[in-house]
């Protein structure tokens, strides 16, 4: 069963109102990065200064899975948003990806960067990845912020059929790039094509859709990642967390069920939980300005 939503508690409109939001002013190529960390070559983008703040996209995902995050939080943060090794522009690392390995590359990526503990946000794998990071080295964060989080119902899936899943998908990316291109021109090819991910694809921005998706499809990592995070299970270890958490999910996900908020929130014992109605996979793009208001709250900023 959904939970029932919690009420917003301020504006809460679907997709960015404004005419030009902050990201599109930005050029990005001043803040792109890459650094060189043990077996892995990783991309990201940098911004502002003052306390650390860490945010991991998912599956098939990029740092602009936070484009409406990154100038937002700039403004009082230093804001730091990586590629995972197989995602993005950053390459294949040596070693085999796994959540196990992506945790201990954040612990190298904030290391590398003298960042001595952070904010961390993740968004579905990227949940699952940081609450991996979080679980086994707690004094290198402040704060969990957990978005659609991948780790729950994944604990219980077998990998075999899951990964026969994940070769076709993985075999059927290019074509699928080909048509995502295509549906941001019509509106009804737009609907089908990311309704899996958003609830209302039509109300987002076409140039915030492309960013997402020609980044994000066809990648290396997609395979080896999906099959090492099902059956992966960390859930005993969260019950040892006490750092501050926040949990938002999007009642209508159809990517990773709503009802898995209940189980971090059960074993995540200090944490609180919104649930956003009428919203998709991806509360952080569906509905920026609620969200970058909540979370502005948990870092302490209001």
């Amino acid at each position: 069963m959904k939970p029932d939503p919690t009420p917003a508690g301020g504006p809460d409109p679907y997709g960015n109102p404004d005419a030009e939001p902050e990201w599109l002013r930005v050029d990005w190529r001043e803040h792109l990065r890459t650094v060189e960390l043990d077996g892995a070559r990783v991309n990201y983008v940098e911004l502002g200064d003052g306390p650390a703040v860490l945010f991991v996209h998912g599956l098939s995902g990029s740092w602009q899975n936070w484009l409406e995050q990154i100038p937002h939080f700039a403004r009082s943060h230093r804001v730091l948003a990586l590629d995972l090794p197989g995602f993005g522009d950053s390459e294949m690392p040596e070693w085999p990806l796994s959540i196990e390995g992506y945790g201990t590359l954040l612990f190298d990526f904030c290391a590398a960067l003298g960042v001595e503990r952070s904010a961390v946000v993740g968004n579905s794998m990227g949940g699952f990845v940081a609450a991996e990071a979080v679980s086994r080295e707690q004094a290198l964060f402040e704060r969990l912020v957990l978005v659609s989080a991948a780790g729950v119902s994944h604990a219980e899936m077998r990998k075999g059929p899951t990964a026969v899943m994940g070769r076709m998908a993985a075999a059927t990316a290019p074509i699928g790039l080909k048509v995502q291109q295509r549906a941001l021109l019509r509106p009804g090819m737009r609907r089908i094509a990311f309704q899996q991910i958003a609830q209302h694809p039509l109300r987002l921005r076409r140039e915030l859709l492309w960013e997402q998706f020609v980044h994000g499809a066809a990648k290396p990592g997609f395979l080896p990642a999906l099959t090492d995070l099902v059956g992966y299970d960390l859930l005993d270890r969260l019950e040892d967390v006490e750092l501050p958490t926040l949990i938002v999910w999007g009642r209508e996900d159809r990517i990773v069920p709503s009802d898995d908020a209940a189980g971090y929130s059960r074993r995540l014992r200090n944490s609180r939980t919104l649930i956003y109605g009428d919203t998709g996979h991806l509360p952080q793009l569906e509905r920026p300005l609620r969200f970058n208001r909540d979370l502005e709250e948990f870092l302490g900023l209001r």
